[in-house]
């Protein structure tokens, strides 16, 4: 089942056939890094499991993350009790170990997306296996977790991203998450049209974007560290209801300001290693915009996340973000 989606994904090795049985359920490879698991016996906790990587394709973790996992289905180490959708997603990417190669993959979950390129195809190729998916299990409770790491160092080694939707997030999901020894949370304050989001607004599923610690090379990755990420995969794949730690270790953050590039004369007053949810006081200068202007902390100490000067004009160069105590 490995062997044979991976070397279709990233091989390009059509495999035949492309259905068939692992000791405790069967696989579909529905097309290069796609693939379905339908368990032989349906657990009555089970929920409608999507788990995607890559889509960013540098971000190796965690695919190694959902290799392992895989690895313990096939050594029937681990029971299927749950219906799972496995995506990598930026496969040419992933080959060449670069972010994306013409556009940001995650910004393009939007079913009324237009543009045209092999990454907005990609994208309307993942929202319908997503679609599929989900119809077909209605009457299950959805979930879709997308799994990636960061482009810098964070205070918050492993922090969780909730995406904005009018659905709200179940209280046990965040005993989930802190039993995964996730040590941040960020609250989403609009649309964004990431794959999380996705699979939240239009699906009304719990979803989160997962940030696994820094972007590696395959083999240089903390695996140990993900030790307990691995077993929240490993029970929701299972169909049991996952370890449980109170939210109350975890920092909640809610954003208060998004800070986009306005012109081609744009500069971030960070330093270039500024670790994520660095904090910054009052009368601090943040950006400087040929058609905005500066951009200066007011009254309230902001602190930054995903700073990214190199954006293309109109994009998001960073969240500026402020602590939350409320768990929504």
């Amino acid at each position: 089942m490995l062997g044979q989606w991976l070397d279709w994904t990233l091989d390009g090795e059509r495999p035949s056939p492309r259905i068939g049985r692992f000791p405790s359920g069967t696989y579909h490879l529905h097309g290069p890094g796609v693939l379905e698991l339908t368990p032989n016996i349906l657990r009555p906790e089970a929920r409608a499991c999507v788990f995607s990587a890559a889509i960013h394709g540098n971000e190796t973790a965690p695919v190694e993350l959902l290799g392992d996992w895989l690895s313990a289905l096939e050594a029937s180490s681990l029971q299927l009790g749950a219906p799972i959708l496995v995506i990598l997603g930026n496969i040419p990417a992933l080959k060449e170990q670069k972010r994306f190669i013409t556009t940001n993959l995650n910004r393009l979950f939007k079913r009324e997306l237009d543009a045209k390129g092999s990454e907005p195809d990609r994208a309307r190729e993942l929202m319908e296996a997503v679609d599929t998916f989900f119809n077909r299990h209605h009457a299950l409770p959805k979930l879709h977790y997308d799994l990636h790491t960061a482009i810098r160092s964070s205070l918050y080694t492993r922090f969780v991203v909730e995406p904005y939707a009018e659905t709200a997030t179940d209280a046990e999901q965040w005993q989930w998450l802190a039993a995964a020894d996730m040590q941040a949370v960020l609250h989403q304050h609009q649309h964004s049209w990431t794959f999380s989001h996705y699979s939240k607004h239009y699906h009304h599923a719990q979803a989160f974007t997962f940030e696994l610690g820094r972007v590696a090379p395959f083999g240089e990755n903390d695996m140990a560290a993900l030790a307990p990420m691995l077993t929240l995969l490993s029970s929701l794949s299972a169909g049991c209801e996952p370890p449980k730690k109170t939210a109350e270790t975890m920092a909640f953050f809610k954003v208060q300001h998004e800070l986009m590039r306005q012109a081609e004369d744009f500069t971030l007053c960070l330093d270039d290693d500024v670790p994520n949810f660095s904090r910054f006081e009052p009368g601090t200068c943040l950006a400087k915009d040929g058609v905005a202007g500066d951009f200066i902390v007011e009254k309230t100490p902001l602190h930054v996340v995903f700073p990214n000067a190199h954006v293309d004009i109109g994009a998001r160069a960073a969240l500026l973000v402020v602590p939350s105590h409320a768990i929504t």
